[in-house]
């Protein structure tokens, strides 16, 4: 698949044509992370890196990126040339698609040249931190269903451009949803499409009776009747029942939406008149505006929902509208040997975690997840030893893990790509899906409470903790000798 390399940040190119220029194209390392869980929750769930490895493969530039480079007067023949025939070349380590993931981890490690490595920074920020916002929201909303029904994705209209709409399908779907409005996402995806009827068709006949009869006989199988259009709890579900009772005639059932009102109210009083029709298989599906909150809400009153049409708050991220990942220089090579480095920051939160880094992921001997520890590449964990996890920003704060605590430890990030090629599968939506819910379940329910979640224990090891705390002082030491001149 190709892909325009001009889809990056404009300084992004600036910078890249003064290594190409100065000859300063050593090898370096950067991590992309996160600082805070969006939506005040307790995880996020990192989507986005399979769509990314496809884009950095067949990143190049065209003729027309080309002559449009030099018109803007600013970049060097030469360099233009070298563009011509470019192709990214680093090496890439990540997290898997769908996995939990918290602030402060590495959960993409890019391995490269200075030039590979700068030029793809917006593209991966772009890609990963609007679908791990969108897939984050959805396992929100699903995890507050408890259960009680299915979600449907309905946000196509209300996304941020045809971009952002089959990003949000996706990244929904990994997230839990069941299926999705977007046609072309369907397609592309593979998301089953679902979808019932607007009130223009009620409008568009005589009678709600009259639409609703029409409608069941072209889709005697997907029979969902909108019945909020003039009179719910009248000639809305008064008509219902009478197709419904038609269809059940031809062993056919039928559903109903409702796309406002009071939605536990409503559901219930529906619910009593179907049944007492002999409609107990007729199903239940609400729309209007849903959060995570007011499906808690709702799930919490009982209202009787057998599914849910979700659209702006969900493909939006409703009430936070990025994720605030970034990416950071961790390594560069200096005389042929990789070098930690680290940003400082007055603020101790948004000083960097230096040097090339892996993640462990804990687990007792039932599977479930313990915490994360965040150390060196190159050191050795072992397993059957108790194991000092530091606080990230807190030097003096630390815990032990002790032997029997712990049954097992995976490392997070995998090689995905080597030399800009990809070389992992490509994996189906739907299994991403599945692993995705089954790697959520292994984290206690206190983590993945809507509101007020517990803190899951992002650590540092005992060498990468040490490596921070002696770089600091240097830079310090440094900034007072300046000072003192």
């Amino acid at each position: 698949m190709s892909k325009s390399a001009l889809l990056t940040d404009f300084y992004e190119l600036t910078m890249m044509q003064g290594y190409y220029l100065e000859k300063h194209d050593s090898k370096a390392v950067f991590d992309m992370f996160y600082r805070n869980n969006p939506f005040q929750g307790g995880y996020t769930i990192f989507t986005g890196i399979e769509e990314l490895v496809d884009k950095l493969e067949g990143l190049s530039f065209s003729s027309d990126d080309i002559d449009y480079l030099s018109s803007l007067g600013i970049f060097d023949k030469s360099f233009l040339e070298y563009l011509r025939t470019y192709r990214f070349h680093g090496d890439v380590y990540a997290f898997e698609e769908g996995t939990p993931a918290f602030p402060g981890e590495p959960l993409i490690r890019i391995e490269s040249d200075l030039m590979d490595a700068q030029l793809v920074e917006t593209m991966i920020l772009n890609t990963v931190n609007f679908q791990t916002l969108i897939a984050t929201k959805a396992s929100r909303m699903t995890l507050a269903t408890k259960g009680h029904g299915s979600i449907m994705e309905f946000g196509l209209r209300r996304a941020q451009g045809e971009d952002g709409a089959h990003s949000a399908s996706r990244a929904s779907f990994i997230g839990g949803t069941k299926s999705t409005s977007n046609t072309f996402a369907g397609k592309k995806y593979g998301i089953p499409v679902a979808g019932t009827m607007a009130h223009s068709w009620i409008m568009s006949y005589p009678t709600e009776e009259e639409a609703f009869r029409k409608f069941v006989e072209i889709y005697p199988d997907n029979g969902i009747l909108l019945i909020d259009t003039y009179d719910t709890l009248g000639s809305g579900i008064e008509a219902a029942i009478k197709i419904g009772l038609e269809q059940k005639a031809k062993g056919k059932r039928i559903g109903v939406r409702i796309d406002s009102g009071d939605l536990s109210y409503l559901t219930k009083a529906i619910r009593a008149k179907l049944d007492e029709a002999g409609l107990e298989d007729a199903t239940i599906c609400v729309s209007n505006d849903l959060t995570e909150e007011i499906i808690r809400s709702l799930v919490s009153d009982g209202a009787p929902i057998d599914s849910w049409g979700i659209g702006t708050h969900l493909v939006t991220g409703g009430n936070q509208a990025s994720l605030n990942g970034v990416y950071k220089l961790s390594a560069k090579e200096v005389d042929g040997e990789m070098v930690p480095c680290l940003k400082v920051s007055n603020s101790y939160e948004k000083t960097t975690n230096p040097g090339i880094k892996q993640v462990y992921r804990f687990f007792d001997k039932e599977g479930n997840a313990l915490a994360d520890l965040i150390a060196l590449a190159d050191e050795t964990i072992e397993k059957g030893r108790n194991i000092t996890f530091y606080h990230p920003f807190s030097t003096a704060d630390f815990f032990v893990m002790k032997k029997d605590r712990y049954a097992s430890f995976t490392p997070m990030l995998k090689k995905m790509m080597e030399d800009g090629r990809r070389i992992t599968e490509h994996k189906d939506l739907k299994d991403t899906q599945k692993e995705s819910a089954e790697k959520l379940a292994a984290f206690d329910k206190s983590y993945k409470r809507i509101i007020n979640p517990h803190i899951y224990k992002v650590s540092l090891s005992e060498k990468l903790r040490n490596l921070k705390t002696e770089l600091l002082v240097k830079t310090r030491t440094k900034e007072s000798e300046i000072e003192e001149k």
